[in-house]
C-alpha cells in the first residue's frame, strides 16, 4: 500500500505554489477561456475594457475559490485516497501539474486553505456584483453546488449532473455580464454544450483516473458504479452531444462565424474530444482517461482562439 510522503517545509514562493496547487491554477487558467468565449460570442465582439478586466478578475478569482473549496470539502476523502495512490500515476495529469491535494497531504493547514478560498471568493463576488448582481448570484450558487457535489461522493453517482451544472455557470455569468437580458435559447445551448463537455471530457475521465482509489473508498462515481465499459459509453456519448450542440450554439450567436471557423471548431472538437474519447472507449485504461481529461481541458481555449482570429479578420 502506497502512502503519501511525509510533508516537507515550503517557504516563500514555494509555499505560494501550494496555494496555487490547492486551486489547480493551471486548470483554472484554461477555464478562463469559457467565459471569455461566451461573452465575445453573444456580444459579437470585445466588451468594454472595464468589463473585460472586471470579468477576468471575477472569473479567475471564482475558479480559484471553487477549486480550493473542492479540496477543502473533500479533505478527508482525499487523505484516504492518498494512502492508496501511486505517485507515479500522477505524471502528465493536468490536475497534478503542481502538487496534488496539498491540503490532504498536510502541506497546508486547514485555516490557511479556508482563508485562501474565502479571500478569492470575496474578490470574485465583489467584481461579479459590479458586473451584474446575477453574476454574483451564479457564483454563490456555484459554491453551494460544488459543496453539494463533494458531499455526494459516497451517496450517488448522479452527482455528475451537479458537476455539469457547476461548470456551465462561468459561461452563463459572462453572458449576463455583457447583457442583462440575453436570449434564452442562446443560454440554453450554451448550458447544454458546457454541461455535456464537462461530463464527457472532465468529470468521467477525472473519476476514471481515481478509479482504484474510489473503489476502495466505496465512492459513487460513474466509473465505479457502472464499470469501465458503460462509463466509456457515457463519456463518448456526452462528447458527441456536446460537439453537436457546439455547432448549433455557434450558429445561434448574433454574429455568425465564417464557415471556415465553424469547420475549424469541429476539427478541434474531433481531435480534442472525439478522438481521445474513442480511444478511451476502445482501450478503457487510466492512461486514455488522463489523456482525454487533459486534451478536453484545452477545448474551450481552442474555440476562443478560433473565434478571436475571426474577430480580428473581420476587423
Amino acid at each position: 500500500m502506497n502512502r503519501p510522503t511525509p510533508p516537507v517545509p515550503y517557504k516563500g514562493l514555494a509555499r505560494m505554489k501550494l496555494f496555487l496547487a490547492l486551486s489547480r491554477t493551471p486548470h483554472g487558467l484554461l477555464d478562463l477561456a469559457t467565459p471569455l468565449l461566451a461573452a465575445i460570442l453573444w456580444r459579437g465582439g470585445l466588451p468594454p475594457w472595464t468589463t473585460i478586466i472586471l470579468g477576468i478578475v471575477a472569473a479567475f478569482a471564482g475558479y480559484t475559490a471553487v477549486y480550493a473549496l473542492n479540496d477543502i470539502v473533500d479533505y478527508r476523502s482525499d487523505r484516504a485516497k492518498l494512502k492508496r495512490s501511486n505517485p507515479d500515476r500522477q505524471a502528465g495529469y493536468l490536475d497534478a501539474a503542481l502538487v496534488r491535494h496539498p491540503l490532504a497531504q498536510g502541506l497546508l493547514s486547514f485555516p490557511a486553505a479556508v482563508g485562501w478560498a474565502v479571500i478569492w471568493a470575496m474578490i470574485s463576488l465583489t467584481c461579479a456584483w459590479l458586473l451584474n448582481p446575477v453574476c454574483a448570484m451564479l457564483l454563490v450558487a456555484g459554491c453551494i453546488l460544488e459543496t453539494f457535489y463533494c458531499l455526494l461522493l459516497r451517496v450517488s453517482q448522479l452527482r455528475v449532473l451537479v458537476s455539469g451544472v457547476v461548470k456551465t455557470l462561468g459561461g452563463l455569468a459572462a453572458v449576463f455580464a455583457v447583457d442583462p437580458e440575453p436570449d434564452q435559447l442562446f443560454l440554453l445551448l450554451l448550458f447544454g454544450w458546457l454541461f455535456f463537455w464537462e461530463i464527457g471530457g472532465q468529470n468521467v475521465p477525472a473519476d476514471w483516473h481515481d478509479l482504484e482509489e474510489d473503489t476502495a473508498l466505496d465512492a459513487r462515481t460513474i466509473p465505479v458504479r457502472y464499470g469501465p465499459r458503460l462509463a466509456s459509453v457515457i463519456a463518448l456519448g456526452s462528447l458527441i452531444v456536446s460537439l453537436i450542440l457546439s455547432g448549433i450554439f455557434l450558429g445561434q450567436a448574433p454574429v455568425a462565424q465564417p464557415l471556415i471557423i465553424q469547420a475549424a471548431t469541429l476539427v478541434a472538437g474531433f481531435f480534442l474530444l472525439l478522438l481521445p474519447g474513442w480511444h478511451l472507449f476502445r482501450h478503457r485504461r487510466r492512461q486514455e482517461a488522463s489523456t482525454l481529461f487533459n486534451l478536453a481541458s484545452y477545448y474551450p481555449l481552442s474555440l476562443l482562439v478560433l473565434v478571436s482570429v475571426a474577430l480580428l479578420v473581420r476587423g
